[in-house]
């Protein structure tokens, strides 16, 4: 399959380029500074999505299967300045969500004319629970990527595009152990049954399940992989 994987630099996305790449895909990773073979694309720039999208496209000569994974957790006080508040939620609603929906948008009329394809975005479970009161914003834009996802698999199932979604907990990545440590630690994993985060190649493995292996009548399927501790 060729695969166009946005946020492939750290964490859950360089975990997911590596398992893609060893199970004989090729792949696209893109990244906002790029270097290391990924392509650059600041996803704050509204045409940043098509450009990206046309390099892969360039690199690859057709795409299969677009994992949108690129995203920030950056906190913004509820009692910050009204200029703060505004410019915490339009970056991360322009990184997390609208950047996603214009590569959702590309490949979709690309896979109408190639007759199909699969989209797997990467959510969180901030989607079902919401997250702190420093991150209102961060919960939002994943809630609108699974009802974004949802409405591709409902909408585009019969041109054989399919869409599925991710939603991990706390996954193990530097950004990840730096904001447990913040908040106290122990007791925020006491709140994962399983006792600890998951790790990035757990979340790589059912990104590769749903871009590759997945039947078709699971699509609008969206994947818990948090440990237990937020169950639907």
């Amino acid at each position: 399959m060729n695969i166009l994987l946005t946020g492939a630099s750290r964490g859950i996305g360089a975990a997911t380029l590596d398992h893609l790449r060893a199970a004989g895909h090729r792949v696209v990773g893109h990244s906002t500074a790029g270097g290391d073979g990924l392509i650059a694309a600041d996803f704050t720039d509204p045409a940043a999505a098509r450009a990206l999208w046309e390099a892969a496209l360039a690199e690859l000569g057709t795409i299969d299967v677009l994992v949108n994974n690129a995203g920030i957790f950056e906190a913004v006080a509820d009692n910050a300045s009204d200029e703060e508040w505004h410019a915490a939620w339009a970056r991360t609603l322009a990184i997390n969500l609208q950047a996603s929906a214009d590569l959702c948008r590309l490949a979709l009329a690309f896979f109408r004319d190639q007759g199909g394809g699969r989209i797997v975005n990467v959510a969180s479970r901030a989607a079902y629970r919401g997250d702190s009161p420093q991150h209102w914003h961060y919960a939002a834009s994943k809630a609108g990527m699974i009802a974004m996802t949802k409405s591709i698999a409902r909408g585009y199932a019969a041109e054989n595009i399919l869409a599925f979604a991710v939603c991990p907990g706390f996954t193990a990545t530097g950004m990840v152990k730096e904001y447990i440590a913040s908040r106290g630690g122990e007791k925020m994993l006491a709140d994962i049954p399983l006792g600890r985060p998951a790790d990035p190649p757990e979340i790589a493995e059912t990104i590769r399940w749903l871009a590759i292996d997945a039947p078709p009548s699971a699509t609008g399927a969206v994947i818990d992989v948090n440990g237990a501790s937020y169950v639907r």
